[in-house]
């Protein structure tokens, strides 16, 4: 499959999506560009797909896994503890797609602050 990037105000990150359906409709509505959210130690945005639950969905997730939140039509990039993970484990809102592995160290999104804008592009 192809890569994408998510460039945001301090800190950029590429991933490497994976063969699912999740990941051919985010590839096809590229570029787009959203409002950054937090919670916990994880970085959330608003994207114009809608996809419904995969088969595989869920809400604990490991480090670099790049997960679209059907729910709130959002993708989702944990790097660490949430306010309801057990442990230290990354734990979503709910169960997510997993569709894409970031290449990089994903604790660098602590760096990226709500509010700010991040684009995802395709990586040629």
């Amino acid at each position: 499959m192809s890569r994408i990037r998510f460039d945001f105000a301090t800190v950029a990150l590429e991933a490497e999506l994976l063969d699912t359906p999740t990941a051919r409709a985010i590839a096809a509505a590229l570029p787009m560009s959203s409002s950054v959210l937090t919670w916990g130690e994880e970085v959330y945005f608003e994207v114009p797909v809608k996809v419904t639950a995969e088969k595989d969905a869920r809400a604990v997730v490991t480090p670099g896994e790049v997960a679209y939140w059907p729910q709130g039509h959002c993708i989702a990039l944990g790097y660490g503890r949430t306010p309801i993970s057990r442990g230290d484990e990354i734990r979503l809102a709910s169960p997510c797609n997993i569709f894409a592995q970031a290449r990089g160290d994903v604790k660098t999104l602590v760096q990226v602050k709500a509010g700010s804008t991040v684009t995802v592009t395709s990586v040629a």
